[in-house]
C-alpha cells in the first residue's frame, strides 16, 4: 500500500506533483482585471496541495507522494508523515539509519519544507 493511501486514504490524483505550480485563488469576486490582481492570494508553500490547490496538509501529502515515487522508500509501512507549519514531522520506526537519512533528504527537497523533525523516529 502506498504512502498516500495508507496515511490519507487516497490514491495518487491525476497530475499530482511533489512540487506543483500554485493555483491562483481569489480573495473576493471582482469585476475588473485591476481589482482581480489586487485580490489574488498566493498559497503558502507548506499549504500547497498535490495539484497546486490550497490544502491544510499539503506539505505532508507532497512528502508522502515523494516517498511513493522513490523505490527505496515506497514499501516502508512503519512510519507516518505529518506537518507542523513548514516542518515535516516523521513518526514511527525505520529499519536503518541510511533509510532515515534518505527520507530526510527526500523530504527536504519538497517545496515548503523548512525542517524535518525525526525526534519521534526509532531506528532498528
Amino acid at each position: 500500500m502506498g504512502w498516500l493511501k495508507r496515511l490519507f486514504g487516497m490514491g495518487k490524483p491525476k497530475d499530482a506533483k511533489v512540487n506543483p505550480t500554485p493555483q491562483q485563488t481569489q480573495a473576493a469576486p471582482s469585476t475588473s482585471t485591476a481589482q482581480a490582481s489586487k485580490t489574488t492570494q498566493t498559497i503558502p508553500p507548506e499549504r500547497l496541495g498535490l495539484n497546486g490547490e490550497y490544502d491544510q496538509s499539503g506539505l505532508a501529502k507532497r512528502v508522502a507522494l515523494a516517498f511513493d515515487e522513490d523505490n527505496e522508500l515506497d514499501d516502508i509501512d512503519t512510519l507516518w508523515v505529518a506537518q507542523t507549519s513548514s516542518t515535516v514531522v516523521l513518526k514511527g520506526s525505520v529499519p536503518s539509519q541510511d533509510i532515515l537519512n534518505k527520507m530526510v533528504s527526500v523530504a527536504k527537497k519538497v517545496n515548503g519544507a523548512s525542517n524535518v523533525d525525526t525526534n519521534q523516529v526509532t531506528v532498528g
